[in-house]
């Protein structure tokens, strides 16, 4: 089988060291955490960025990046001590030597599968299953269904190809599947270079704003249940070292979880920084955060079987050649003690 770039590319970072977090200074201690701008890691950025933080005693700071494998290799180093990105990246690392481990989810889903009005027609035609609607589409416009993705190793990849090939038995010859990057697949689908596509919330509240003809048909958790979209991690250093600082951050992701379901405008207020580019207004974000395409969850446990199952699944796409373990990658405790305060 094989073997993505992306994990090469992690494979060879946590070669490089297992990291450590710097001490703390005076009472307040620093919390570098690695993120990746979906909206799957919404709870850490509003707890980032509500000043909670402060509150709590530690100086939280966000590294951006885009993918979880350029995350990897910065916590390998040394420089940061926490990661908000998919868990498949964590997985791997974890399994090459780096000493870190999941302490929150974040979110399941964050993407759904949306397609043009030509390909919606086929599924709005009764009574028709998933396979009926591509192959029906391929015979009235004598071409397969031009759908874009993220390439291989993302979430929105595995969902569609789970949805298309392994829940409905979508034949190969009805489908062309591209990959292309976030940004670019927006474009895509409202150029109409591509007839469905898998879009990232809040891109995917987003387009459908700017064209309402747009139709989306399922979201990721729908195509693989409960499918993790963003967990949050820890280094085995800054554990060890600041274990409470550990736990108050587990308590900050719920508070920004609680807030998110609770007063969504609110939230999506600490959010333009970091999703848009500051460009994008609070109110579709937080029609995004109460989009049906992503589910908040904190508790780790929610994400540890689905885990196991994306692996395996990402086994037999061929991103790694062997499932990676779940052994010893969840650490519950925290969460566990938060649970028991309440």
């Amino acid at each position: 089988m094989r073997v993505t770039l992306a994990f090469r590319r992690i494979a060879a970072a946590v070669c490089i060291a297992a990291g450590s977090a710097l001490p703390a200074a005076a009472q307040e201690v620093k919390v570098r955490i690695a993120y990746v701008p979906v909206i799957g890691a919404a709870s850490v950025f509003v707890a980032a960025n509500a000043g909670w933080g402060k509150q709590a005693g530690l100086d939280i700071s966000l590294v951006r990046f885009d993918s979880g494998p350029p995350a990897i290799s910065a916590v390998a180093s040394g420089t940061l001590d926490a990661l908000a990105i998919g868990i498949s990246p964590i997985a791997v690392a974890r399994a090459k030597g780096l000493n870190v481990r999941v302490v929150a989810a974040a979110a399941t889903g964050g993407s759904g599968f949306v397609a043009s009005p030509a390909l919606a027609q086929n599924f709005d035609a009764a009574p028709r299953s998933v396979a009926q609607a591509f192959a029906e589409f391929h015979r009235r416009t004598g071409r397969a269904a031009r759908l874009a993705t993220v390439p291989p190793g993302g979430v929105p990849y595995v969902a569609l190809n789970y949805w298309l090939f392994k829940l409905n038995n979508v034949q190969r010859g009805d489908v062309q599947i591209v990959t292309l990057g976030i940004d670019a697949i927006q474009q895509a689908m409202l150029s109409g270079s591509v007839d469905g596509a898998t879009v990232l919330e809040p891109a995917l509240t987003l387009v459908r704003d700017r064209n309402p003809a747009l139709k989306l048909i399922v979201t990721s958790n729908q195509m693989f249940d409960g499918i993790p979209g963003v967990a949050v991690a820890v280094t085995g250093a800054f554990a060890g070292a600041h274990p409470e600082a550990v736990d108050k951050l587990v308590g900050l992701v719920e508070r920004g979880r609680r807030l998110i379901r609770e007063r969504p405008l609110e939230a999506a207020g600490y959010l333009s920084s970091v999703l848009g580019g500051g460009l994008v207004e609070p109110e579709p974000l937080a029609r995004a955060l109460a989009s049906p395409a992503v589910r908040f969850v904190t508790d780790p446990a929610a994400i540890e079987e689905p885990s196991r199952r994306l692996f395996a699944y990402q086994a037999e796409l061929g991103d790694f050649e062997n499932p990676p373990s779940i052994e010893g990658l969840f650490d519950k405790a925290p969460w566990l003690r938060l649970s028991a305060a309440r």
